[in-house]
């Protein structure tokens, strides 16, 4: 990375410059800065049309509007934070944020400002850099350093909604008076701002609604998650066609296939990819991809491409290294196999969420005590939970901008509700028999395998977005064959 410069002390009332104690001019002459105050284009960008989600996103704040009147409503997008020293991490904009405006800029802020029976709803974020003051060349995240911004004029006709300078923000916040709501997490300086005015029941009252929000998809996110699984079902072809290259190397291989496919055709993995081969996909969220990729063995491949909109797959299959399962890894791959297709089928309208978590763990459980790992009756097995030392986890949850979407929602709304049309899911079971485990035979210690796709509920029954990947073990095997050349 360069080093930026360091200019003279800046007037009082000018923005603050960032300086870098070691930077190589020590200062700025004033012929210097005139000269750069001059002299530049006017680049402000005319005639844009709103983004794809604007109107979504309008319906969404008229009915955050309609659930709170009354109240000043305070959503954050975030700000950057520091990975060491002066760099940052890549910025990811809060899920609320995104969820109603559609934007993804640092820094920024919606506010609902109650009028009357409504909301008057502006958009504060920072406005181009400062070319009077050398902000724009002089400080670190000046548009010459990091890239340029959108004016506050072209960011009201994208996102249809009207902007103001965020630096101002804080200190009307103070001043403010009425009841005020914030999602917390984001932003600390707004906060502080807020400190007096509002109560960590209120705030949560308002993160728990706009998750609630969001467990049923409309059309733009339905069409927005089967992009990103269709770039990720590319990913995984991508895996496959380097696994020989993975073996000379290590797990990283895979994990640096699959994330080129996500930043070329999406914003980014949705979450850490698990590319765990051997053992290690016994260890549910392996995501250290260090390890040795060998032939003979499976690799469980948990992966998704997150979309420019910020929407992400989560899709997950196990894949035999050298293109063929052994007879016990095709045992066990069909077993769970098997019990995903009983998951799918219980996923329908008015069907309990839990519905099919049971009846993936019920086939599971089947076939432990079908295997002498467990003693019968099934029933007895499912009441004492004695199968979860190897099916471990719960068999899905909601998908969305979250890869573990609606999380804040309450237990009545989510696990203990009713899946309706629009809800997406994963469902994903799993058979984990770890390398240190003396309750099984030797030949399954270190075999894991989990099989997860991401499904629609339809008006009649399911769909499933992720069934450009194939299941069946035999079909993996085939379709292996064919992306290999075999």
């Amino acid at each position: 990375m360069t080093d930026e410069l360091t200019p003279e002390t800046p007037d009082e009332h000018e923005q603050p410059i960032k300086q870098r104690k070691n930077g190589l001019y020590p200062a700025v002459s004033d012929e210097l800065a005139d000269n750069m105050k001059s002299g530049w284009a006017d680049t402000e960008l005319r005639d844009l049309r709103p983004i794809e989600q604007a109107p979504n996103a309008a319906r969404r704040r008229a009915a955050l509007s309609a659930r709170f009147p009354g109240e000043r409503l305070v959503i954050p997008a975030g700000n950057l934070k520091t990975r060491s020293n002066d760099t940052e991490y890549d910025f990811r904009a809060s899920t609320e944020y995104v969820y109603l405006t559609g934007d993804q800029t640092d820094d920024s802020v919606l506010v609902l400002e109650p009028r009357g029976d409504t909301h008057e709803a502006t958009i504060y974020r920072l406005p181009r850099s400062d070319r009077d003051n050398g902000e724009f060349w002089l400080n670190g995240m000046g548009e010459l350093w990091v890239g340029r911004r959108h004016s506050l004029t072209e960011a009201e006709a994208l996102l249809g909604v009207p902007c103001q300078d965020v630096r101002e923000l804080a200190e009307a916040l103070k001043e403010a008076a009425g009841p005020v709501r914030v999602v917390r997490g984001h932003d600390a300086g707004i906060e502080a701002a807020l400190t007096d005015k509002v109560t960590a029941e209120r705030d949560e009252e308002l993160r728990v609604h706009l998750s609630e929000a969001r467990v049923v998809k409309d059309e733009f996110e339905i069409g927005e998650l089967q992009k990103a699984v269709d770039s990720t079902v590319r990913g995984f072809e991508d895996v496959v066609k380097v696994l020989d290259k993975a073996e000379a190397t290590s797990e990283r291989y895979i994990e640096g296939t699959f994330f080129l496919r996500a930043r070329v055709e999406g914003n980014d993995v949705g979450y850490g990819s698990i590319c765990a081969a051997g053992p290690h996909a016994t260890t549910l969220h392996w995501v250290r991809n260090n390890g040795p990729v060998r032939s003979g063995d499976l690799l469980l491949l948990d992966a998704g491409v997150e979309t420019t909109s910020l929407y992400t797959a989560d899709v997950t299959r196990t894949l035999p290294i050298n293109g063929r399962y052994t007879d016990l890894q095709r045992t066990i791959y069909d077993a769970v196999y098997e019990a995903q297709e009983a998951g799918i089928a219980a996923v329908k309208p008015g069907a309990a969420f839990r519905d099919f978590h049971d009846a993936a763990q019920r086939v599971l459980a089947e076939k432990l005590v079908e295997w002498g790992l467990l003693e019968g009756p099934v029933e007895r097995v499912l009441e004492l939970g004695l199968q979860r030392r190897w099916t471990l986890h719960g068999t899905g949850h909601m998908l969305g901008l979250d890869v573990h979407d609606c999380a804040a929602a309450r237990t009545e709304s989510y696990v203990n509700g009713t899946l309706a049309p629009g809800v997406v899911l994963t469902v994903e079971p799993g058979l984990y028999f770890q390398a240190d485990d003396l309750t099984v035979p030797e030949e399954y210690r270190g075999i894991g395998v989990r099989i997860e796709d991401d499904i629609l509920v339809t008006e009649d029954g399911n769909r499933n977005l992720s069934a450009g990947l194939p299941r069946r073990s035999d079909e993996v095997e085939a379709w292996m064959a064919g992306l290999l050349g075999k």
